[in-house]
């Protein structure tokens, strides 16, 4: 499995977000937002360059066009409109770094959340990566509908799952409407991201264990404490003798 990846760049005009300059070092791939649930131009450019000093892949992180919601509003669109928006967002990134320096595509909140249970966002998703770069990692739910679809479709993926959010009994991600759907104790998540890396199983939201195989455990930087959080899990990697490996070289 590899490091954590963690979704960064989330600061807009004057505010801020996240913990970008300290959880930069402790994480070897970042989601970079894109401009439609939250960064703009300069934050965009302050990140991937962030990231280039700490020597950590990028990898897009798009949105619904939902700023104000940040990103975390479902929205209804046609395939047309969320291959379009997809590409809009790859393509913003793509200026700054290149084609050539993007690992991965990975979905953000709402738009995300969607392509894990409706087949026409997942292939819609799935469609616009593709005919970017068929280099690109699909990051996908590990577990999912849209996992499946991507695997039919013979594209790169990267399972992932969460060190910080609570998993429904389905697999699914527990809506953050919920209360205690967001993990803050970093002993509670440390455990169990070790429980999910030694035994492939989780203890679900509602009640029983899951069988979990992913290929990388992502932490929201603007959970509380985050960057303690990142520093006890890379610890406990250590103590653990657990290897990591690039997201290139686990992908399906």
């Amino acid at each position: 499995m590899t490091k954590i990846n963690c979704d960064m760049g989330e600061s807009f005009g004057i505010y801020n977000a996240g913990n970008d300059e300290e959880i930069m070092p402790l994480i070897d791939v970042a989601n970079v937002a894109c401009g439609f649930h939250a960064s703009d131009p300069n934050h965009m450019r302050k990140t991937v360059e962030l990231a280039k000093k700490h020597k950590v892949k990028v990898g897009a992180h798009p949105s619904f066009p939902d700023l104000q919601g940040f990103g975390r509003r479902e929205m209804s669109l046609s395939s047309e409109e969320i291959e379009n928006l997809i590409k809009y967002q790859v393509g913003a990134l793509i200026g700054f770094v290149g084609i050539e320096n993007i690992a991965h595509v990975k979905p953000h909140g709402a738009l995300y959340n969607k392509a894990v249970k409706d087949e026409v966002t997942a292939r819609a998703i799935i469609s616009a990566i593709k005919s970017i770069s068929e280099n690109l990692i699909h990051v996908v739910l590990a577990g999912s509908l849209w996992e499946k679809i991507a695997t039919e479709l013979g594209v790169k993926i990267s399972r992932e799952t969460y060190a910080d959010r609570e998993l429904m009994s389905d697999g699914t991600l527990c809506p953050r409407s919920v209360n205690g759907s967001v993990l803050e104790d970093t002993k509670k998540i440390v455990d169990r991201t070790l429980q999910m890396i030694k035994t492939h199983e989780v203890q679900s939201f509602d009640g029983g264990i899951i069988k979990i195989n992913f290929d990388s455990i992502c932490l929201h930087g603007d959970t509380k404490g985050a960057v303690q959080i990142a520093k006890s899990i890379n610890n406990s990697f250590i103590e653990n003798n657990i290897t990591l490996a690039s997201m290139s070289k686990i992908i399906s």
